[in-house]
């Protein structure tokens, strides 16, 4: 919890106490059914929430917004993102059952009421969201592509145009090759200053 506090400090203390809850929640879940490499579970915070909340680092979503959690597998980006910002709503996608029983029941656990779940995949969910958010689970390309039909086109209420915010690392050259729609990428270093995150990115694509 300590580098939530240290990037994070005017946080609520419904937040904190969310936040705090997750550690307990994630590594009971985690020993039943493994949603995080469990040679990775220790690092909860700064690997996983903290990354999922440089999303928002980049943009602060505008209360009433609707975002869809593309691929959230144990419920990343969204469960993090879903607690800094309680009054948007947030639909967490995955075919996998398995890692949606995960992020279910931890958002219980620690009373999100503003989350909805789909264990699906991504291109049948007709709704239309604001934004699409997802963590590494597509080349970016791929990704888009299954968002476009996703998007309000309409309706916009946000200092970034509806469109898509995606968490990368390593080396994306390749999966960028011939893709010209990024509009902004932000390293996430430019936030968080530990090691892990070198390399790391923010990608946000207009839709």
């Amino acid at each position: 919890m300590d580098s939530i506090r240290k990037y994070f400090p005017d946080l609520s203390p419904r937040q904190t106490e969310q936040f705090e809850a997750l550690m307990p929640l994630y590594l009971d879940w985690n020993s039943k059914i493994n949603v995080i490499s469990r040679a990775d579970i220790g690092n909860l915070y700064p690997h996983h929430v903290l990354h999922s909340l440089a999303i928002a680092k980049m943009t602060s979503f505008a209360d009433g917004t609707n975002i869809a959690d593309i691929g959230t597998g144990g419920g990343f980006p969204g469960i993090p993102l879903a607690i800094m910002f309680p009054e948007c709503s947030f639909t967490l996608i995955d075919s996998i059952a398995k890692k949606m029983r995960v992020a279910r029941a931890v958002a219980q656990e620690i009373g999100l009421t503003n989350v909805e779940f789909r264990n699906d995949r991504a291109e049948n969910v007709k709704e239309k969201f604001d934004f699409a958010v997802s963590r590494g689970v597509m080349p970016l390309p791929d990704l888009c592509k299954v968002a476009r039909g996703m998007i309000d086109h309409k309706n916009q209420h946000n200092a970034y145009p509806n469109g898509v915010f995606c968490l990368k690392g390593g080396d994306i050259t390749a999966e960028m090759a011939g893709f010209r729609q990024v509009s902004d990428a932000v390293p996430v270093s430019e936030w968080f200053s530990e090691e892990y995150f070198k390399g790391k990115m923010v990608i946000y694509v207009q839709l």
